[in-house]
């Protein structure tokens, strides 16, 4: 039988599947927080998740587990189970029931006093009645009213709540599409789960699905940015020591090549716009409205025509170019560089020469592109001499790694 225990604190949850089945390719013996019984508790729970999605590696070290997915064979993303997984309370279950016995139609509005009565009354039914006072019942409305389940509407001097629409969720394609593709696509596959199950039509090639781990994290930067109001952050620094620091959302920035997502913010502290990996924030507390915001956002806007990727740098804007030699019969590098030159310019100089340049705020983030153009390159040049002694220093490296005689760049 499945190991099916229900969970509440999900940050332990995720801090565990990170570490272990996601990026810390770890062993039992590394588990150093608890007691091994509490590994044993924790890694029975997620198989019960993963159990088919699971690899191990057995070292020198003990063995190690991780995710080991196929997707040719697993279409749909399978860390959504562990948001399934939600614990609920006797009381919790019994009052949503109550609740919604009472408000049974869209049409049927009853004020808090009908309610806590209407649920006195179903209590009676049973032997072993629990009693909830009204600030319980008040807490479990406000609770749904958040999630949309439950509105209410005030009139004249009384409150009166009643059950939101039903939505039809018959466009199961793009719910599928989107539980795969879109941030906080959990949310698509919990709908998924009001539908009959069929197959879906999506395959990928490249799936990035960590992510999912961080989905209420995303889901509460959103809805801070939605509501133009600051947020203030527990986040881990490179130590993994928690720190927290206040600052105003503004966008979310997702990689295209590893799915990894970034929060751009603006720090009213030092006046600097600034990326923070959201794996690495641990929790959001919302703050006040900023009337500032869209001044701050149209700043990131302007400043996006000059970011290779999420670094906004320190001093301003560096311009950057390199040479790149490609000979008759090797048009395709021309392309590449066509395609992936981002914020920056491509132009043939001559039939076997062309040049990229860009000015950008942060040059040291072209490095790794400009070095798959090794062999290639016959002159780099930047406004910041730390970068092209840097790249200088990798190739000399490089070359006493594989016992080549050291040359150096044009």
């Amino acid at each position: 039988m499945a190991y099916s225990e229900l969970i509440k604190n999900f940050e332990k949850i995720r801090s565990y599947m990170r570490d272990f089945y996601v990026y810390g390719f770890k062993s039992r013996d590394d588990y150093t927080q608890k007691s091994a019984r509490s590994y044993d508790d924790e890694r029975r729970r997620i198989e019960s998740w993963l159990g088919d999605c699971m690899g191990f590696r057995q070292t020198s070290g003990g063995k190690n587990v991780f995710i080991s997915i196929d997707s040719r064979l697993q279409r749909s993303n399978p860390l959504y189970r562990a948001w399934k997984s939600c614990s609920f309370t006797d009381g919790d279950i019994t009052l949503h029931f109550f609740i919604f016995d009472i408000l049974y139609s869209p049409e049927v509005r009853c004020s808090m006093a009908e309610i806590h009565e209407g649920i006195e009354k179903r209590q009676q039914l049973f032997l072993q009645a629990r009693v909830f006072d009204e600030s319980t019942i008040r807490k479990k409305l406000k609770e749904y009213e958040a999630q949309g389940i439950v509105k209410k509407e005030k009139v004249g001097h009384t409150v009166l709540y009643s059950r939101c629409e039903s939505c039809d969720f018959d466009f199961p394609d793009a719910l599928m599409f989107f539980s795969e593709i879109a941030p906080c696509g959990v949310i698509g596959s919990f709908l998924l789960d009001k539908l009959p199950t069929m197959q879906t039509p999506f395959a990928f090639k490249h799936h990035y699905i960590t992510h999912t781990l961080d989905s209420d994290i995303l889901c509460s930067l959103f809805d801070a940015i939605d509501r133009r109001c600051s947020v203030t952050l527990e986040v881990l620094n490179r130590r993994k020591t928690p720190f927290t620091i206040t600052t105003l959302p503004l966008k979310i920035f997702i990689s295209v090549q590893n799915g990894r997502q970034y929060l751009m913010s603006y720090s009213e502290y030092n006046g600097r716009i600034f990326s923070t990996r959201l794996d690495n924030i641990l929790s959001v507390k919302p703050g006040d409205v900023c009337e500032n915001f869209e001044e701050h956002r149209q700043k990131l806007e302007d400043m996006q025509q000059n970011l290779w990727g999420v670094s906004t740098g320190r001093g301003g804007k560096v311009h950057i170019e390199f040479t790149v030699r490609c000979v008759k019969g090797e048009e395709y590098i021309f392309d590449r560089m066509m395609r992936e030159k981002r914020c920056g310019n491509v132009v043939r100089l001559d039939e076997n020469t062309c040049r990229f340049s860009a000015d950008v705020y942060d040059a040291g983030e072209l490095v790794p592109w400009i070095r798959t153009f090794i062999c290639r390159i016959t002159q780099l040049k930047c406004t910041n001499e730390e970068i092209v002694q840097r790249f200088k220093e990798d190739l000399q490296q490089m070359y006493r790694l594989y016992g080549i005689k050291e040359e150096a760049l044009v």
